[in-house]
């Protein structure tokens, strides 16, 4: 007899943790009976330390259908109430073409692609990722860009850190331009007072303002009050004093103005936003991050670089990666390790579809619809300040800031409210000259208002006001911002670019440390709902309700899952997570008089970044060892806890550890550092090894991180949008960051002061915090706690399948691994000379993305299945694996050698197949087909593999000519 599924509220059976979940009831069973256990229980009970199991019910309501909980966000979506905004301030509405909102932010293709460090697997988001920085260098007028940050704000602080390490100036002082964004601002102040940088704001167009020594300036442009001046005296006296010049600029404007680099700036900052990605309530959104070429290796972020293949063949793949953040740990200059990638490919993209003309289309009419306003003020009896402008006006109305904000809301109108007596207007791609004709008469100082405004005529009569700073240099005239201009043509593109990646809609990426599971299409939908996706993240509160309810109930939910007592979700990434628990932990010793505490003790095994993060909050770093079981080693972190007692600020540790197991003396650990006056702080990579087992804030973590985009379900999109909440417990809510801008974003405030912003927006990237929302809801109590069951149960099946081949170097006291094992390929490579490298190439011949490699250990392979990959799928893994094996024991028999085997020149791409002449010690059958399932599905890799070594020597990040690709299969842009 079967058992009656669960009805929603609408009568029909639905069970979305059983779609959620991989294996079938009876799969498990099978999968147990591999491992060696009777039950699931019975493995956890061997599995998790009985002193941090936890096995009350997660306190959560019951689990929703995907029907209702996508009604459920909708109905959150529609009390917000997105009015036409003219607030500016770095967002702005921006029409998506739908072209790109259906094929990419909407296409799994793209949304669930990982970071791109198998490069032979990922050239499709690598070009696209290689037509960002394009765009980004042509329209700043710089000689390199990265491939995106965080926001605009962070991505500023990461240039003052930046111009620190190479400016000629002795100075401490970095100069602000107090007409920057004021979000950015907070940040860069923030970012600033660990690293004792002393920041100055104010007017850098006065002669004294930034006399004397600096070692860099902030300059926006145009401002943000939409002043519009010539930058070149400034950037001479910064020059003068051996500081670097750095701007922040709109995008937008330089299609029409001159571009930082034609007055000699150094670095050049901003977001993309405006080029098609949603306002969404604050983010995600791509910054961008320009420079000169002589700083392309103290440049943060990633960037994408052209290389060659094994066959002489152009090719994209990360660049310079030895610099990266994480890679670096203690000796870090930034504790970044992510970028946008799939709203940065969202607005390449952009400007790919409109090319230059059409760009200067778009930034033509804005501007025009910004003349046509200021001159429609003035006739309305208003007095506006701003001369030279591209988008904004400052107006001055002595007096009478409030009224008129609220007059202009009364009519559909969001306006900035400078002080009380200026307003500022911003205008965008989507006002259109009815909503010009409306602001003029909400505005005008007549009572009877100012109406019926000709608003082509005032366009077509107002006076150049930009002049000398008009642009005279082309931009974008590579091929490919000139080839994809019907949608036709832009469709076949993207679906090309799709093509040549490995994501979940392939196979399963079985990656340790970063996890990557289902991320449900219901979880999706809601991202795009306009209520959610065109909302300013700076409008008056009674019309964001909907977000409202959807931020403080994520709060509680995170709560309930973790333990912990209040939770921030301000951190738009879990680097930015990690950097502002530790900042939380800095500020509450100083608030007790123990400011002098700043050691933090961090385990060799840890995450890259928690070293650079810790090193970013103006901590000391002391690493403790390690055993040979990959436990922290209890008698080296007691001697360095005694050694520094007197400064020990913090403990971060990872758990689950690193290495994949539960580490028994957790609680001791914890004990021990609170002992001597420090505080713990938990890496959150791991929680979803943790969810309905075990609450880390009740075993002694006094923060975490929770990686949204890892445990929740935010997909990776190809490196980024993500999220990195922190979680705390009672004693550090006062420290929670706030904002400049938004009161009340940390109701638990104090009177010592909390750490300031860590991001640009209140409440980080808002707009996909409905994806964890949803996850949660639909999953409920039961369901969370059984996909922590199936992540441990895939795991050690996984392990068990693959230990007699590949030896699992890490297990727990109970002989068993948690939701990721790591395999040993040292000992393969002493017997055959295979490489993990190797072997991670030859899995693409396979169809499959490799685990990740040679972390945390050299020449081993971190395997992580997650709870969403079924039995099938794991087991056609295992196979390929177990298939490798073979192949690496015929090159161990002497039957062929190693530089003549298909694992020595995987992957084999399509071309070959159709090679007349094969001169390869194995057949093609082999090297195409090595399962038979192959066939069914063939993933055919665009590009043999690629020479690191070449890329880094020849360094190139701007798109090639399409001759470099004449005999490449395909051409890219």
């Amino acid at each position: 007899m079967t058992e009656t599924p669960p009805l929603d509220a609408s009568g029909m059976p639905d069970d979305f943790a059983a779609r959620h979940l991989g294996p079938t009831p009876r799969d498990a069973g099978a999968m147990l009976e591999t491992i060696g256990v009777p039950t699931i229980e019975a493995l956890l009970a061997r599995t998790v330390p009985e002193s941090i199991r936890d096995d009350a019910p997660l306190a959560l309501d019951p689990p929703l259908s995907e029907r209702e909980a996508v009604e459920t966000l909708r109905a959150m979506a529609d009390r917000n109430r997105p009015l036409v905004s003219m607030i500016g301030m770095g967002y702005y509405g921006t029409l998506t073409p739908p072209v790109v909102l259906r094929n990419v932010l909407e296409n799994p293709g793209w949304y669930t692609a990982y970071t791109p460090y198998q490069a032979e697997v990922s050239q499709g988001r690598l070009e696209a990722l290689l037509n960002f920085q394009q765009m980004v260098m042509d329209l700043t007028g710089m000689e390199l860009a990265n491939a995106s940050l965080l926001d605009e704000a962070t991505a500023a602080a990461e240039a003052m850190a930046m111009a620190r390490r190479v400016s000629k100036s002795k100075s401490a002082r970095f100069f602000v331009d107090a007409d920057c964004h004021p979000q950015t601002i907070a940040v860069v102040r923030t970012r600033a007072a660990p690293l004792n940088i002393d920041v100055v704001v104010g007017d850098p167009y006065k002669d004294e303002a930034p006399g004397g020594g600096m070692f860099g300036a902030l300059v926006q442009y145009p401002g943000s009050s939409g002043v519009l001046r010539d930058p070149a005296p400034i950037v001479e006296r910064v020059h003068a004093v051996k500081g670097l010049a750095i701007f922040a600029a709109d995008l937008l404007a330089l299609c029409l103005v001159e571009p930082p680099g034609a007055f000699g700036a150094d670095i050049v900052v901003g977001s993309a936003q405006r080029f098609g990605v949603p306002m969404g309530f604050g983010g995600p959104h791509a910054a961008f991050f320009a420079t000169r070429d002589g700083y392309k290796r103290q440049t943060p972020g990633r960037i994408i670089g052209v290389s060659v293949d094994a066959r002489g063949r152009p090719a994209l793949r990360m660049a310079l990666q030895t610099r990266e953040q994480h890679i670096r740990r203690e000796k870090a200059t930034s504790n970044i390790c992510t970028a946008q990638v799939l709203l940065a490919v969202m607005a390449g993209m952009y400007a790919v579809y409109h090319g230059p003309r059409r760009l200067c289309a778009i930034a033509g009419r804005v501007h025009a619809l910004a003349k046509a306003l200021a001159a429609g003020l003035v006739a309305a009896g208003r007095e506006v300040v701003t001369e030279s402008f591209f988008d904004t006006l400052t107006v001055r109305v002595p007096g009478e800031a409030e009224a008129l904000a609220a007059r202009a809301r009364d009519a559909g109108f969001n306006v900035r409210r400078v002080d009380g007596d200026y307003i500022g207007l911003s205008l965008d791609e989507t006002i259109r000259c009815e909503d010009v004709r409306g602001i003029i008469a909400a505005l005008s100082a007549g009572s009877a208002g100012f109406g019926g405004v000709d608003v082509e005529a005032l366009a077509a009569a107002a006076p150049d006001v930009i002049g000398a700073l008009a642009r005279t240099s082309p931009f974008l005239t590579h091929p490919v911002f000139h080839a994809h201009h019907t949608e036709t043509e832009m469709l076949r593109y993207l679906r090309r670019l799709a093509a040549k990646d490995v994501a979940l809609d392939r196979s399963m990426i079985p990656l340790g440390s970063c996890t990557m599971k289902l991320n449900a299409t219901a979880e999706m939908i809601p991202v795009t709902f306009p209520g959610f996706a065109a909302l300013h993240p700076f409008v008056p509160e009674d019309q964001t309700l909907g977000y409202r309810e959807l931020c403080t109930g994520l709060e509680r939910m995170l709560c309930a899952i973790t333990g912990f007592d209040a939770v921030s979700l301000q951190p738009n990434a879990g680097s930015q997570g990690e950097y502002a628990g530790l900042l939380c932990i800095r500020r509450y010793h100083r608030s007790r008089g123990e400011g002098r505490r700043d050691v933090c003790l961090i385990p060799a095994s840890a995450h890259g970044t928690n070293p650079a993060s810790a090193i970013m909050a103006g901590m000391r770093v002391v690493v403790v060892a390690c055993d040979t079981n990959g436990n922290v080693d209890l008698t080296d972190l007691e001697s360095k806890v005694r050694a520094h007692r007197e400064r020990l600020a913090a403990l971060m540790i990872t758990y689950p550890s690193t290495h994949g197991v539960f580490e028994s003396g957790i609680v001791d650990i914890c004990r021990i550092v609170h002992e001597h006056g420090g505080q713990v702080y938990m890496d959150g990579a791991n929680l979803n090894a943790l969810v309905g087992l075990c609450r880390p804030g009740r075993i002694g973590p006094d923060v975490s991180h929770i990686n949204l985009h890892k445990t929740l379900c935010i997909p990776h999109g190809g490196g980024g949008p993500g999220m990195g909440p922190i979680g705390v417990r009672s004693h550090l809510a006062p420290c929670l960051p706030d904002h400049p801008v938004v009161e009340g974003v940390n109701p638990a405030a104090g009177p010592s002061g909390t750490i300031g912003a860590v991001s640009a927006a209140p409440w980080g990237s808002a707009s996909i915090l409905p994806i964890s929302w949803a996850y949660i809801a639909m999953m409920g109590a039961r369901g969370l706690r059984r996909a922590t069951e199936i992540a441990i149960l895939n795991a050690n099946y996984v392990a068990a399948r693959l230990d007699g081949a590949f030896p699992v170097l890490y297990r727990g006291e109970g002989g068993f691994v948690a939701h990721e094992c790591i395999i040993d390929l040292r000992p393969v490579k002493a017997s055959s000379g295979v490489s993990v490298d190797d072997v991670a190439k030859r899995l693409v011949d396979f169809g499959f993305h490799a685990p990740t490699m040679s972390f945390p250990v050299p020449d081993t392979l971190m395997i992580e299945p997650t709870e969403s990959e079924s039995k099938r799928e794991l087991d056609r893994f295992c196979d390929a694996m177990l298939a490798i094996r073979a192949e690496i024991a015929e090159i161990e028999a002497g039957t062929v050698a190693h530089e003549d085997s298909a694992l020595a020149h995987a992957p084999h791409t399509s071309d070959l197949l159709v090679a007349e002449r094969w001169d390869r010690a194995y057949s093609k059958a082999q090297a195409f087909f090595p399962l038979s399932g192959a066939r069914e599905d063939k993933y055919w890799p665009p590009v043999a593999r690629i020479d690191n070594v070449y890329g880094d020597r020849n360094l190139a990040c701007a798109c090639p000519p399409p001759e470099a690709y004449e005999e490449a299969p395909e051409c890219a842009g």
